[in-house]
């Protein structure tokens, strides 16, 4: 008899053993009961997160500087990245061939108008037709006209800045030919004291951007855009907030984007034409559900947490996500305000499990961390 009993005896231990380690697993249990868990009450918060675009930055005047004669470059009478005023001679042309012209030309002005001044008292003595005068005044027009035009050419020797601004490259120097065939120009002048920045959405994004802007016309939603912030190539941000001017009003066909213009003043010159960075345009989301990242957990795509029910369980509830700032999301639904959930070490818990909360503020949970290194 005892050789039979032994082994059902040892059996149902094994099975009891088994069902107590899942219970286990289910419930964890400490010395005491259950074990403490820190807890906190979901708020309605407003928030601001941020979109990220990249963006090219250009002056918001860059003219090219070109010859409008041929010759040779006898000067140049600027470097690099000189501020210029408009007007300001750049260049100089060789315009030695063009005065012995205009010496010839004025030559021509001169026998023209002594002819008229020679006809003028024959006429009034009738002692020859008018025709005859006035055909001697077309031709003083006319060797006037070559003058002046022989002048231009002159004038055009001396090569000006177009706009106030800075001087780009160089490309060519002293004794160099140039035309106005030439495919590049000799410089190019810009205005940086203010600079664009370019950059674009696509068209899920401009939609739920400008919809959500105030103002019944597209130029009223403009004016009421927020300002932007410009991050720079090397991580740092430009110390001055932008502003959205303008906004293509059609799709590129190419890309599917809408592109937008902001601009940024530039008083102290760190900006220049190409440089890139990244365009932070804000969003704020008024008296939303916010929820810390740190009380949540991931599965298969999706976000958890763990929320406190009857007779402290601890659930796991399913959480859309509407939108990551900073350290929190905002929750488009999965909670309500008032709502309690494990704040920390959700980690530890697995599947539903009565806890001991232990309730702390939410501040203290989704306060910003500081950065120490960078």
């Amino acid at each position: 008899m005892r050789t039979i009993k032994l082994p059902l005896v040892f059996a149902l231990s094994i099975i009891t053993l088994f069902l107590s380690c899942g219970d286990k697993e289910q419930a964890p249990q400490g010395p005491q009961g259950p074990i403490p868990f820190q807890v906190t009450v979901i708020p309605q918060k407003t928030v601001t997160g941020y979109t990220t675009y990249p963006t090219s930055i250009e002056g918001v005047n860059n003219s090219e500087v070109r010859v409008k004669i041929s010759g040779y470059i006898t000067d140049v009478l600027v470097d690099e990245g000189q501020r210029v005023r408009k007007g300001q001679t750049l260049f100089k042309l060789e315009t030695q061939s063009l005065n012995q012209d205009a010496a010839a030309a004025k030559a021509n002005v001169n026998a023209a108008q002594v002819e008229v001044d020679k006809l003028k008292p024959l006429v009034e003595k009738n002692i020859i037709s008018e025709v005859q005068l006035a055909t001697a005044k077309a031709k003083l027009q006319q060797a006037q006209s070559a003058y002046n035009s022989i002048g231009a050419n002159i004038g055009y020797g001396n090569i000006t800045s177009p706009v106030d601004g800075y001087v780009g490259a160089i490309r060519l120097r002293k004794g160099s030919l140039v035309s106005p065939a030439n495919q590049e120009p000799l410089t190019t002048v810009s205005d940086i004291s203010n600079v664009y920045a370019y950059f674009s959405m696509n068209e899920r994004d401009y939609l739920d951007f400008i919809q959500k802007a105030e103002g019944k016309t597209i130029e009223d939603k403009i004016e009421n855009l927020p300002k932007v912030t410009l991050i720079l190539a090397n991580g740092t941000e430009y110390e001055k907030q932008g502003t959205v001017e303008t906004i293509n009003s059609q799709v590129n066909a190419n890309t599917g984007t809408i592109s937008f213009r902001a601009i940024f003043d530039n008083e102290a010159r760190l900006l220049t034409n190409g440089n890139s960075g990244k365009i932070r345009v804000p969003k704020t989301y008024k008296d939303a559900i916010v929820v810390p990242k740190e009380a949540t957990y991931e599965r298969q795509g999706s976000y958890y947490v763990y929320k406190l029910a009857e007779d402290n369980m601890a659930v796991s509830t399913r959480i859309n996500v509407l939108a990551d700032v900073e350290n929190m999301y905002v929750l488009s639904d999965g909670l309500t305000k008032g709502d309690k959930i494990v704040a920390k070490g959700v980690a530890k818990l697995r599947g539903d499990s009565q806890i001991k909360p232990m309730e702390i503020p939410f501040d203290s949970v989704a306060k910003p961390i500081e950065k120490i290194f960078r």
